[in-house]
């Protein structure tokens, strides 16, 4: 199994990005994806989850009405689109995918994680 996490990259504040992560190696539709974050010095935070069909979403507070989870099943794909991102925002970004039925939000419930993809936010 494999997650291959992108679209990282140095922004200033205010400004978007747009993650994506593929899965290969997996019956993707049967897996909830969840995106995570690790800031520097900081322990590994949850960002926002969404459900196998993609109609059920659950957004870490500090992240709603900015941040935009979605996924595509015929490209195995999940993204995450970050408006209005603020330097706070800065981190390294996970997916992760989890074969529960369950909106998790802890790490400890996802069996598959990708590499990370860094975001950098300037203000």
């Amino acid at each position: 199994v494999q997650l291959q996490a992108s679209g990282g990259g140095l922004v200033q504040a205010g400004d978007s990005l747009r993650l994506s992560c593929v899965a290969s190696g997996l019956t993707f539709n049967n897996y909830v994806m969840g995106w995570f974050r690790q800031a520097p010095g900081k322990e590994r935070e949850f960002v926002v989850v969404i459900s196998r069909g993609g109609r059920t979403k659950y957004y870490e507070g500090s992240v709603k009405g900015r941040f935009t989870v979605s996924r595509d099943n015929a490209k195995n794909t999940v993204y995450l689109q970050m408006n209005s991102l603020k330097p706070e925002d800065t981190a390294v970004y996970y997916c992760a995918a989890s074969s529960g039925s369950d909106l998790n939000t802890q790490g400890s419930r996802y069996d598959y994680w990708g590499q990370g993809t860094l975001v950098t936010v300037s203000s």
